[in-house]
């Protein structure tokens, strides 16, 4: 009866390592340039006479390396819906109603597009992780308004995590190797969206730390995981690192990796969560790296802005259209061996190893 049981379990797990196969990303048509929202910002919450906060705002987005970024929310939808600035009337059902809508949309724009570069039968998704800190307060939750919107299979096994923060894209992307590695023929879709009207608010004197990060993007990404073998791998989801919870990135990496016999951090490829540029720099002065390093992570700051969750598949997607176009050997710069490290609440530090797939 035991050798049984344990053919039985053999035959339901999967016989290789998980394995990106395509990547999606979809942001709003909203852009904003950086240098231009603080204008915006106080124009449309009637604020231009708080004109120290203004000067404030403005100083911190000239520090962020931030060039421009995607909002859903525009001059005429604040026009009509003015408490979602005001400090007096309740908003909470405008910013649901919004988060009910645009978070699964989104997700299923991003969705096809990782479909389409997959260029497999939806029908063959065996489980969904939907990943999202912006709509939290959906019973179904976006995971099932995200499965009708698609047509997935009403059997597809669904997986969603609230309010992870930053590190959003490292645990789904985790979640989705396990799923993967012990589930036989399993295909896994990975979905991130937010959607940055739930911290928009009015300036304030007395939360000036909190409100500078209304510039923030909305964003979604997909990805679809599966094994190597099929058509256009991008990585391999080589190892995960147990997450660290206030830790130290160079300790706590050296632990990981020491046993793979890593010494020189300058050999691999880097997707880091650029949650801004004090947070790159550290990792560069910390590990001692080239600049070159983060380029794909400054990028995607640059173009986007601090996303939460879908941040680092957007740089996993920059770092393989990057090493394409400068004709790299390989989806990480011409280097075997990367890690995925995102930042989150808590200071969790989420990693995961990946091996390149060849060009």
């Amino acid at each position: 009866m035991a050798s049984s049981v344990e053919k039985i379990r053999e035959a339901q797990r999967a016989s290789g390592t998980a394995t990106i196969l395509a990547i999606g990303t979809a942001t709003p048509p909203n852009v904003f340039l950086q240098d231009d929202y603080p204008d915006f910002y106080f124009r449309v919450t009637k604020s231009e006479h708080k004109t120290d906060l203004k000067e404030k705002l403005q100083r911190i987005c000239e520090r962020s390396t931030i060039k421009k970024r995607h909002m859903y929310l525009t001059e005429e939808i604040i026009e009509k819906n003015p408490n979602l600035y005001s400090e007096t009337v309740p908003s909470f059902d405008v910013r649901r109603q919004i988060f009910s809508v645009e978070v699964p949309k989104l997700g299923k724009e991003a969705a096809l597009k990782a479909i389409k570069e997959w260029g497999r039968p939806i029908s063959e998704i065996t489980h969904l992780v939907f990943s999202t800190s912006s709509d939290a307060v959906e019973m179904p939750g976006a995971d099932y308004t995200l499965l009708k919107l698609l047509g997935l299979k009403p059997n597809v096994r669904r997986f969603i995590l609230y309010n992870h923060g930053c590190y959003a894209g490292g645990s789904a992307l985790r979640l989705a190797k396990d799923l993967a590695e012990n589930n036989a023929s399993a295909r896994v879709l990975v979905v991130c969206s937010e959607n940055m009207a739930i911290c928009f608010s009015g300036p304030s004197e007395t939360t000036w730390t909190c409100w500078w990060v209304k510039p923030y993007s909305v964003m979604s990404e997909g990805a679809l995981c599966g094994y190597v073998g099929e058509t256009g791998p991008a990585y391999t989801l080589s190892k995960d690192i147990p997450s660290l919870v206030g830790g130290n990135i160079e300790l706590g990496l050296k632990e990981a990796l020491g046993p793979m016999g890593v010494r020189d951090w300058n050999s691999m490829f880097y997707v880091i969560h650029p949650g801004g540029p004090a947070v790159l720099n550290q990792v560069e002065q910390k590990l001692g790296l080239d600049p070159k390093k983060l380029t794909a992570s400054r990028n995607v700051l640059r173009d986007y802005g601090n996303m939460w969750g879908p941040t680092l598949i957007f740089v996993l997607d920059e770092m393989r259209k990057k090493s394409v176009a400068e004709g790299k050997a390989t989806t990480g710069e011409g280097m075997d061996w990367g890690l995925v490290v995102g930042f989150g609440p808590g200071m969790t530090l989420e990693t995961i190893v990946l091996k390149s797939v060849a060009l």
